[in-house]
């Protein structure tokens, strides 16, 4: 893995290293054939031009390499979402707050990253401009997780410290776990979804894929424009709960192997872990039986295009935001409502724990020839889909804040722990985890 960003920044201020020459390792890791399928489009004359830049050291970022996924607007580009039914659309006017407050803080955007088309799946696949391969895959392809999928192959290559994304159901944390890399879902509304292409309006979250934790609270920050709560408290201070539901159901091998471990690890430092029932996570199937917050907005968004493009859509993505057309205003109107009594009867069950613990994901990343674009692999691809989406998809609906990082051994493939809780608890998420991710270092 290379560097991480907080490293790289210490490096610059001592002298160890220049901007100029940290854009360029960036570059060459970009071109390399690790990044095939990463990038919809590159500026490395644009990420050049700000490294060079006389003060670019007296800011945050201080010219470093940042990624945008494809669905945020930039100035002077056209966001396609990962689609070809935008890509005549016309270049946007201003860049999106997420994006003009990188860039204020000195962020260096090497390129627009691929995407699963419209972000609508969790497992990365896009039938249009190719599949980023997992970067931690050496025996066969493997997927890299989505809907952020070549956010994270970029900053797990090294060709971007920072990958800004989002998270609707997953699409930081799963490509996070997949990749082995940070993933921190803040709670949605601390940063704005201004100019970013919509899939759930209720749900949508602005965010970013990092390589370490302390990289992520500082992502954090520049994209909420708020300070985190340093703690330095022990981690045997905080009351950790692991909740005994779904979350735990059907894990392969390695992921059971490396969650067992990860908590014989924290429990031998002192952490206070205790199993919770939190049946409540267990009714969530019933509640969006109807197709979901994604289904219904995303189909009010696509409605017009999919009359006129739908032939130029990923057959699976239409499949899933054609779910929503079935869904009444009645039935709308009793989901938001099921999902406000669901979040009430959540937060009190969960009084008194600081944070809970799971799997980021049940299974490790499959090859992407048994997902590949192909109605022959549809069962597949949607069996995949939903286990991948299953568990972080809770913290979306809880509307809460969670952190994906590392646990797996150096011999095994990537596995996410995942650190969460409900809304504006970011803090202690973040406190928590930075602790986790110094002792499962040493």
């Amino acid at each position: 893995m290379p560097q991480d960003l907080t490293t790289t920044l210490q490096a610059l201020r001592s002298g160890h290293t220049n901007p100029v020459a940290e854009i360029e390792r960036a570059i060459d890791a970009a071109q390399s054939t690790r990044c095939k399928h990463v990038f919809l489009k590159t500026t490395f004359d644009e990420a050049r031009a700000v490294a060079s830049s006389a003060d670019i050291l007296e800011k945050p970022l201080a010219g470093l390499a940042v990624s945008v996924k494809d669905l945020f607007d930039v100035a002077g580009q056209t966001t396609s979402a990962g689609s070809v039914v935008l890509s005549g659309a016309p270049p946007a006017t201003q860049d999106s707050p997420a994006v003009a407050r990188l860039r204020r803080a000195g962020a260096a955007f090497i390129g627009r990253t691929n995407m699963v088309e419209f972000a609508f799946s969790g497992v990365g696949v896009n039938p249009h401009f190719g599949t980023p391969a997992n970067s931690s895959a050496i025996d066969v392809p493997r997927i890299p997780g989505g809907s952020s999928s070549g956010a994270a192959v970029s900053v797990a290559t090294g060709a971007a410290f920072i990958g800004l994304g989002s998270d609707t159901g997953g699409s930081i944390r799963i490509p996070a776990a997949l990749n082995g890399i940070v993933g921190f879902k803040s709670t949605a509304r601390l940063v704005p979804t201004d100019g970013a292409l919509p899939l759930s309006s209720t749900m949508d979250t602005v965010c970013a894929l990092t390589r370490s934790v302390p990289d992520a609270i500082l992502a954090h920050e520049l994209l909420a424009r708020r300070r985190v709560t340093r703690s330095l408290a022990p981690l045997g201070a905080y009351r950790l709960g692991v909740a005994n539901t779904l979350m735990l159901d059907g894990l392969d091998a390695t992921v059971c192997r490396a969650w067992q471990r990860t908590l014989t690890t924290l429990r031998d430092a002192g952490a206070r872990i205790e199993e919770i029932a939190l049946s409540e996570i267990n009714e969530l199937s019933q509640i969006q039986a109807t197709g979901g917050f994604s289904a219904a907005e995303s189909y009010a968004w696509h409605r017009d295009l999919l009359a006129r493009r739908g032939q130029d859509y990923d057959p699976r993505v239409a499949a899933r935001i054609q779910r929503g057309a079935a869904m009444s205003a009645c039935d709308y109107l009793a989901l938001q409502a099921a999902r406000r009594s669901w979040i009430e009867r959540m937060d009190a069950a969960m009084q008194g724990f600081d944070a809970f613990l799971s799997p980021t994901v049940p299974m490790v990343a499959p090859p992407i020839a048994e997902v590949a674009p192909g109605p022959e692999r549809d069962d597949a691809f949607f069996r995949v889909n939903a286990l991948l989406l299953r568990n972080t998809s809770v913290i979306n609906m809880l509307d809460g804040c969670a952190m994906s990082l590392p646990c797996h051994a150096p011999d095994e493939l990537p596995v996410g722990l995942m650190v969460w809780a409900g809304a504006m608890r970011d803090d202690p998420v973040l406190n928590i985890a930075l602790q986790i991710e110094q002792l499962l270092q040493k």
